[in-house]
């Protein structure tokens, strides 16, 4: 069976769409190396860590300056390594034995949210289960066939070695590693993956990712232990970059012998007296509570044995602390409590690289202290409910909105505006550039009360006597909008312009504000998208009418507006068979689908999302930054692992 090897984005589309009479030539490939648990100081920004000898350099798509290391403490002398924090009394173990000591200079202490400061998951690590995110731990248990960092512009071949289409792109072949085990000692296999991608093709909307499955697997067969033969219903082009860990994008290969006959969206995958859950990377849990997670190293991995890394992950513990607020978090990064964080607002981030030299951001202690991530801010409105139903409501609270303002105040300056809801990332612009002239007709930046005011009018609307819009009724134009403790600097904002021009705007953050947008109960709503970077079609299938409200998806792949239209779908439909290779015909699919989304508006643009991550050099250094941009920077992120392969103890 031959090995499929590449690196850069455009070689691995190139190797994608082979057919079958290639593989004599690329039989002869080696499999290519992921990152290294050491860093490689002279490394570009688009390579990875030095590869093992056996691997050919890693080609680049673009220039890019010289990385440096971290920068390094330049404030008083770092504090005397502590220990981990210990489980507290009321927690419940999540293993027989206590866990060892392991040194403050030696862990990884990690502030990310919870339920009013609490995790109330703390017992959920199959990342299928409902109310389960692989974002605060289950991530790290389910290795991907290969991961993809969007800023290195690469992909990483971990449990497989490489993949071949056929000619129609109807069946897909991909080569396994062997000699990768479960911590339980069985045996990862081809059955693992052909079992996960046929449950999710059957379970359908039930489960995340499963609508995606049913819609393109017509079977995964298990030829031999390393091979798995999928064939699909219809051209899958994408199947790798969807299943692939990218993002919050990725589908979780969970192991056959433990998830067979059970219901995944209630099974979960915990029970310490069995060593669940289980996983096939170099972590294992050994604590969980609603107080804390801790998650220790593993004595041993393959992929060290397979010299896909040079050696084992210098942090020996990770922990997760819930944050109960900004104020808090900040706190514990000025005393050194922490390392690393969910990304803060502008000015609590200011403060905290002022008040302690040695955390730094992506950007330094420069604005806008991160960088662009993948999730476009929207003013989202339920589209299934009265009057946000009809696109001139939709279009005059997009004129009512000023930008401009809401990134000078509510992100003191340290943002952009978003025009459409997908990043500017570089393989996107030809897109953005093939929708110019649609979008000086259909500005979604564009600040304009009086546009605003004719589209209510056309839309029966008329202002009162106190200057409220209402409508035919006398009932008053209400905008609740709900969001969580990330949109507190720009939420206010939004809410308060929209008020200035009639509209009946709030902004609040009640507790189960993500339950009310992902099941579709909310009138209004602040979020983000979780859809492309390669090309448009994950964004453009968030607004397939079928995939309105899919269960389990919470706000990543799925319609979320509850936007429906029936000339919008078939284009799509398009897409997701159309080569990523062949960009004349997905520009013309794209401009298409955009002239019929546009006059619509499923959904307000506001403001691209930035990841204000800090990171604090006291213990650990190599932190993904601007300068040594190996991999975006959010450690729940699926691509967190690539991260921790990188990290070095700073004393």
């Amino acid at each position: 069976m031959p090995v499929w090897k590449f690196t850069t984005r455009r070689e691995f589309l190139r190797l994608s769409a082979i057919g079958a009479a290639s593989a004599a030539i690329l039989a002869a490939c080696a499999p290519a190396a992921a990152p290294t648990a050491t860093p490689a100081p002279a490394a570009k920004p688009t390579e990875a860590p030095k590869p093992a000898a056996t691997t050919a350099p890693a080609a680049t798509t673009a220039p890019a300056p010289k990385p440096t290391e971290a920068p390094k403490p330049t404030a008083a002398p770092a504090a005397k390594p502590t220990e981990a924090p210990k489980p507290t009394a009321a927690a419940q173990p999540a293993a027989a034995a206590k866990p060892k000591e392991v040194p403050r200079n030696r862990s990884l202490i990690l502030m990310w949210s919870g339920t009013q400061g609490k995790y109330t998951d703390f017992e959920l690590w199959n990342p299928y289960a409902i109310g389960t995110s692989h974002q605060n731990g289950p991530g790290l248990f389910y290795e991907p066939l290969y991961y993809y960092s969007a800023f290195a512009d690469k992909y990483y071949p971990w449990l497989a070695t490489g993949h071949e289409f056929s000619s129609d792109l109807k069946q897909l072949t991909i080569k396994l590693r062997s000699g990768i085990n479960w911590s339980d000692g069985t045996p990862f296999s081809a059955e693992d993956v052909a079992f996960t991608w046929n449950f999710l093709r059957d379970a359908g909307a039930k489960v995340k990712w499963g609508i995606n499955c049913q819609e393109f697997v017509k079977e995964a067969k298990a030829v031999d232990p390393t091979t798995v033969v999928v064939t699909f219903n219809k051209p899958a082009p994408r199947w790798i970059q969807f299943t692939s860990y990218k993002y919050d994008i990725g589908v979780y290969i969970v192991p056959k012998h433990i998830f067979q006959g059970q219901d995944w969206t209630a099974f979960k995958a915990y029970d310490p007296a069995k060593g669940w859950p289980v996983t096939t990377g170099p972590w294992k849990l050994v604590f969980a509570s609603q107080d804390q997670k801790i998650i220790d190293r593993r004595d041993d991995w393959w992929a060290v044995k397979a010299g896909l890394v040079q050696k084992m992950p210098a942090v020996e513990r990770i922990v997760y602390l819930p944050i109960a607020g900004e104020t808090q978090a900040a706190q514990a990064f000025i005393t050194n409590q922490i390392d690393c964080s969910l990304d803060l607002r502008p000015v609590t981030i200011k403060q905290v690289l002022q008040s302690n030299p040695k955390v730094i951001s992506w950007t330094g202690n420069q604005s806008p202290y991160g960088y662009t991530d993948w999730w476009p801010t929207s003013l989202y409105v339920n589209c299934q409910k009265a009057p946000f139903d009809n696109p001139d409501v939709r279009w005059a609270l997009s004129y009512f909105i000023d930008r401009d303002q809401v990134v000078s105040v509510g992100y003191q300056g340290a943002g952009s505006k978003s025009q459409l809801p997908m990043p500017k990332y570089k393989p996107l612009m030809p897109f953005y550039d093939a929708v110019a002239d649609l979008l000086k007709t259909y500005d979604t930046n564009e600040f304009n009360p009086a546009k605003g005011a004719d589209r209510l009018q056309k839309a029966g609307l008329k202002k009162g006597s106190d200057g409220m819009w209402v409508d035919a009724q006398g009932k008053k134009l209400t905008v609740p909008v709900l969001g969580w403790q990330v949109f507190a600097d720009i939420g206010p904002v939004v809410a308060e312009q929209l008020k200035k021009q009639g509209v009946d705007a709030t902004y609040s953050m009640p507790p189960d504000a993500s339950t009310q947008f992902t099941q579709g109960t909310f009138s209004a709503a602040l979020s983000g998208h979780g859809g492309s970077i390669e090309d448009p079609y994950e964004t453009m299938r968030l607004y397939l009418g079928r995939e309105a409200g899919v269960a389990g998806a919470g706000s990543h792949g799925v319609n979320n507006s509850w936007w429906r239209n029936d000339k919008f779908d078939p284009i799509v439909d398009e897409m997701a068979v159309t080569p990523l290779e062949d960009k004349a015909k997905l520009i013309d699919e794209f401009k298409r689908a955009m002239a019929v989304w546009l006059p619509d508006l499923p959904d307000i643009q506001i403001t691209e999302w930035y990841h204000r991550i800090p990171y604090n050099t006291t213990y650990w250094t190599n932190w993904p930054t601007r300068d040594n941009a190996y991999v975006n920077g959010a450690f729940w992120h699926l691509t967190f692992p690539l991260i921790l392969n990188n990290l070095q103890p700073a004393q």
